[in-house]
This record gives structure tokens, sequence and C-alpha cells, in this order.
């Protein structure tokens, strides 16, 4: 009898839904059995800003080592955790099709950003929020926040913050969609690159298990979020950084005739620099565009934005 694969799996609520998720849909089309095994990240553990902890890596590395040290076969992540450099000897073996990578706020009254007074207190754990939201000029008090996505709502409900910011996915992953009082515009707030998106992530020696994995690979989100992470990899930043990118896929009616669409931006902390761009072109030269897209934005100095604010110290994780 074959043996269950085990998965690694961080422990949030979230984090089990998006595992449980995967988990359901490989034994769906497999018929393998899956047993999820919680691991403890760095992330999950401390109680710092994501800036100072490093943001990078610090919710994926004790995943990590337990898939090479063999205590799990499979690990899934929040694909916008994941550092842009490859993992030596780790594969990710399948992106499923990407949630709505939009981000969504709570607010009270169920307000809008547009009807919240000037001086309203909006929560956010995330550089690429906080500078996003300062550039509206909406003057808004931005303010940081750590915590699950209950500890974050409760902070609105008790009345200490007038709304936070958070991704629609996860929201929608829990079930939790009824406490959005809007869905925020890309071109207000432009995702994280990989919002929304899974990665499955084996050893790369365990061929078999890469070619069964490879059945929860969804083509079209694996070229956008390419594009995102190579503009992120080539700008040098991290998760935690203030740049924002979204890829879209349009099919075109004849063979390789698939568009990719992908925005960009990179914002000053105090949102008082703005630099967005696009370009648009073939899908199979996602990479290509991402690193034309990046391009641009250097051209337009983003490499000061990003030189000046994203050279954090990153410290060990621990499990």
């Amino acid at each position: 009898m074959t043996p269950p694969l085990r998965l690694g799996t961080r422990g949030s609520k979230l984090a089990m839904a998006q595992s449980r998720g995967v988990a359901e849909a490989l034994t769906a089309a497999t018929g393998r059995a899956v047993n999820l095994v919680e691991i403890t990240t760095y992330g999950d553990v401390s109680n710092e800003p994501l800036a100072t902890i490093g943001g990078t890596g610090v919710f994926v590395n004790a995943l990590r080592e337990a898939l090479l040290d063999d205590r799990v076969d499979l690990a899934v992540h929040s694909l916008k955790d994941l550092p842009t450099t490859p993992a030596e000897n780790l594969t990710v073996a399948a992106i499923p099709e990407r949630a709505d990578p939009r981000d969504v706020l709570c607010a009270r009254d169920d307000l809008t950003l547009a009807e919240l007074p000037p001086g309203s207190t909006i929560g956010t754990g995330s550089p690429r929020r906080a500078a996003q939201l300062r550039a509206l000029g909406l003057e808004l008090e931005v303010v940081p926040v750590r915590g699950n996505v209950d500890t974050r709502m409760a902070k609105v409900t008790s009345g200490e913050l007038d709304g936070i910011v958070l991704a629609r996915a996860g929201l929608s992953r829990l079930g939790r969609l009824d406490a959005v009082t809007e869905v925020l515009d890309p071109l207000q707030m432009l995702p994280a690159p990989g919002q929304g998106a899974l990665a499955v992530e084996c050893r790369t020696a365990d061929e078999e298990l890469v070619g069964t994995l490879a059945v929860l690979d969804d083509p079209m989100t694996r070229a956008a979020v390419t594009a995102e992470r190579t503009l992120l990899a080539v700008l040098e930043a991290g998760c935690s950084a203030p740049v924002g990118a979204y890829a879209v896929v349009a099919e075109g009616d004849a063979p390789q005739s698939d568009e990719l669409y992908i925005r960009g931006a990179v914002v000053s902390s105090d949102g008082a620099i703005s630099i967005r761009k696009s370009v648009t072109g073939p899908v199979e030269e996602a990479e290509q565009l991402g690193r034309t897209l990046a391009g641009d934005l250097l051209d337009d100095g983003a490499g000061t934005v990003v030189g000046a604010e994203l050279k954090v110290p990153k410290k060990e994780n621990v499990s």
C-alpha cells in the first residue's frame, strides 16, 4: 500500500486552509492520500515587523529545512513569501491556478477608502500597502500591524483601528469575504508579486513526485507570476518591499498568440515618489517581460527608492 504523502505547512488558519485545498486537489487528481504536517517558522513566532526580520524567507525556511531533512515530502507556500532565488535541491513543482490577487479594505461602518475621514487609522503589515496608501493623498494615518486575520480584524471591531488592508485571496480561502468593505483597484493598490498564488515545492531528486505534482500546475498562472517575480528579482527586492506587480494573460485565438500584460510600481515609504510602468508581449517571454519592466522602472529612478529602503539585514529562521 502506498503511504500518504506528508505535506508540510505553517499552522496558521490561512496556511492550513491553503494546504488542505492543495491536499484535496492532489488526492482528487491522483488518488494519493495526503497528511498535513505542521511546521513552525520564524515568522510565526516573532512579533517584529516583517521589514525588521528580513521579510523574504521568514515564513518558508523552516518548511524547506523539513523538506531537505525528509520530514515532509512536499510543502505549500504563499508564493509572495517565497524568495526569488531558487533553493538548492528543491523545485517548485506546481503553481496552481491563482486566486484573485487584489487587496481589500475591511473598515468600520462598511466605509470605503474615499469615505473614511482624514486622520482615520488604517493598519497593514506591508510596506508596499503602506506606501501606496500614503501615495493616494487621502490623509489617512497608516499604522503597522502583525498577527493573523482574526487578530487584525479584532482591531477594527474594537475601534482601535478604522480599517485594515488584507489580501482578498486569503479572506476567500478563510470564508471571510463578508468582512470586505471595498476591493481595491490595482490602479490604486498594485498587489505584491505572486499575491494570490501558491507554490508547491518538493525535493528535486524526487522525480516521481515532481511529475505527480505537475497535475496541479496552471501554465497561465506560472507565466504571470514568473514575470512578476523576475521584476522583483531584478530590483533585488523582497516580499516586504514597496514594490507592486500584476501580470495577466490574454488568450489569443491562434496558437502561440497569448499575450502577457504586466504592470509594476515602486513607491517610496512616504508615498511622495510613485514610479509606475507597464509592458506587453508574448506569454512565452514572461521572464524577459519582467526584466524589461524592471529596467524601465530603474531607468525612471526606482533604484534609488529600492536601494535606500530595501537593504535590510536578514535573520536566520528557527523551527
